[in-house]
């Protein structure tokens, strides 16, 4: 439905390898969320990812944000991975599907593409917009960040 431009962005996390090619885009279908990530990681795999490190260097990293509204398992499980300290999270996966994306709101190499197709978009737990956390960004989270 939408795509968004290609957004030059640094390396995560920093030291992890050469800088990365980000962008967004909004489909619409009607798969279910796991079979969507499912194809989501066949393509990563035609290209040659590995997954062997978490947060590792990587030849392709596609990520399923959100489904509109929905909240995957449960509100409580996606926020005991929100408020996961980054120690753990450099270590811990989780073994089921989290959506929304559980880091999202963090991040600018995902934010800044992602409101140039869903800016309106609302997170269903954090009840603010794409726009609205791209703005309330610390200014390091975007730097480096520039369209292709």
């Amino acid at each position: 439905m939408a795509a968004s431009p290609l957004y030059r962005t640094p390396c995560f996390p920093p030291g992890a390898g050469p800088d990365y090619v980000n962008a967004a885009a909004v489909f619409c279908g009607p798969d279910a969320a796991s079979e969507v990530l499912s194809r989501l990681h066949r393509v990563e795999s035609a290209f040659s990812r590995e997954r062997v490190e978490r947060w590792g260097s990587r030849t392709l990293d596609l990520d399923l944000l959100a489904v509109g509204e929905r909240v995957c398992p449960d509100a409580v499980t996606v926020r005991q991975w929100i408020d996961l300290p980054l120690a753990e999270q450099t270590r811990a996966t989780p073994e089921q599907l989290i959506l929304p994306h559980p880091r999202l709101q963090e991040r600018g190499f995902v934010l800044v593409p992602l409101a140039d197709v869903a800016p309106d978009w609302r997170h269903p737990l954090l009840d603010v917009t794409v726009r609205e956390m791209c703005e309330a960004l610390p200014e390091e989270a975007r730097a480096g960040i520039t369209r292709l």
